[in-house]
């Protein structure tokens, strides 16, 4: 049991007040209220943990302005899940009712009885932070750019069907140029051989297919729409081919940021120097993972957090091994991506994918089984801070060795 002065705090945090809570080391709430979230909410909120003797305070989440204050006042943050938090409920009350104030006693109760198995939370650097807000805005960016190109892509299907596979892709600036030029089919019909050699010079086009067969795909592609209603249509596409260049481009200007502050990042070296890692990919893994060493202690803590190992389940004669929903998404799709592609490049990460689709694994559970390997590779130059070595690498010198 705690020492009877021991007192914790919780904040069941929201977007415009934060309800917050004290308990004893009975658990008894002696102070209950709530702050507005302002400056001044904040650091009456802190003022009033610290006057009550609290040393950590539960969250349900690892990042913002509140704990950012809490960790300023020298407090320590525990960041206990919603799905958790969803579960603790249980304990108070089998209807499991959400209720702001209620919420906060509970954190600051639980935080009292199993605050022991419960980490506090290891702040990265400022650096990283930074980065991994520039990495986390340019996947999101990519994945509206995504959305806009297929929806620009379905729309000229009906309007100007031959316009979706002139380009090897809608979204390159080639295929927005011409776009922007032709947003018809009556206006690209303007086109014959010598005008379009001539659009796609002063274009720039890089000349990977020659003008006749761009001029052959215009014409044997379905008519579009022509007629009263092909203006009207002409400025949707517009509209969508503006938009997904300004996508374009500042994801261009993000991946610009990116470069320049995994550069200057003390461990940018570190993810570099994994095979296929290339710059995004390499600032993706270092933003996911972070700078904190003491947040994984080994290996098996980063694997398990994020999802490359299996959740086992025993009950009497009864095993299942399954896969592992409860995890950091964010990092194991970041460590699955580069995994993946490593077979390319590491004939380690080759042989160790290739056995397992012999298996009979399916490409998923097989980049999986890669992940969970290149994670204790990863872990090891990220502890040790050195640069990934093939030729100290000993798995892939004996698998060379052995070829």
């Amino acid at each position: 049991m705690e020492h009877g002065t021991t007192r914790f705090g919780s904040v069941d945090w929201a977007s415009e007040g934060h309800a917050a809570c004290i308990v004893d080391a009975e658990g008894t709430a002696i102070d209950e209220f709530e702050v507005a979230h302002t400056e001044a909410g904040l650091s009456e909120l802190c003022r009033r943990f610290r006057d009550a003797g609290v040393s950590r305070v539960a969250i349900e989440r690892p990042d913002g302005p509140v704990v950012d204050a809490v960790i300023a006042a020298n407090l320590e943050v525990v960041v206990v899940s919603s799905r958790a938090v969803k579960g603790l409920r249980t304990r108070y009350g089998l209807a499991g009712n959400k209720d702001d104030r209620s919420d906060a006693f509970m954190l600051a109760d639980c935080l009292r009885t199993d605050g022991h198995r419960w980490p506090s939370l290891q702040p990265d650097s400022s650096q990283t932070l930074a980065l991994r807000a520039a990495v986390r805005a340019r996947k999101d960016l990519v994945g509206t750019r995504v959305a806009t190109a297929n929806q620009l892509r379905a729309h000229l299907q009906l309007v100007f069907p031959a316009a979706v596979g002139l380009f090897a892709e809608i979204d390159t600036a080639i295929s927005l140029d011409f776009l922007e030029r032709f947003p018809t089919a009556a206006k690209a019909a303007w086109l014959s051989e010598k005008r379009l050699v001539a659009w796609l010079a002063a274009n720039a086009y890089c000349g990977r297919t020659s003008a006749a067969e761009l001029l052959r795909r215009l014409h044997t592609a379905p008519a579009g729409l022509h007629g009263t209603s092909a203006p009207a249509q002409a400025a949707v596409t517009l509209t969508l081919v503006r938009v997904l260049a300004c996508l374009v481009a500042e994801i261009a200007s993000l991946e610009a940021q990116i470069r320049e502050q995994l550069a200057l990042h003390p461990d940018g070296f570190i993810f570099q120097s994994l095979p296929r890692s290339g710059c995004v990919r390499a600032a993706t893994l270092l933003a996911e993972i972070g700078d904190c060493r003491a947040r994984f202690p080994s290996a098996e803590s980063l694997a398990a957090l994020a999802g490359t190992v299996p959740s086992t389940r025993r009950s009497g004669k009864h095993l299942a091994v399954t896969f592992r929903w409860a995890c950091d998404k964010k990092l194991r799709n970041a460590i699955i991506d580069f995994a993946q592609d490593t077979p390319r490049a590491n004939p380690w990460a080759a042989a160790i994918y290739r056995r397992h689709r012999a298996r009979g694994h399916t490409h998923p559970h097989a980049s999986r089984v890669l992940a969970r390997a290149w994670v204790y590779v990863i872990w090891r130059c990220w502890q040790d801070r050195t640069a990934y070595d093939p030729a100290k690498h000993r798995a892939l010198q004996s698998l060379n060795a052995a070829a």
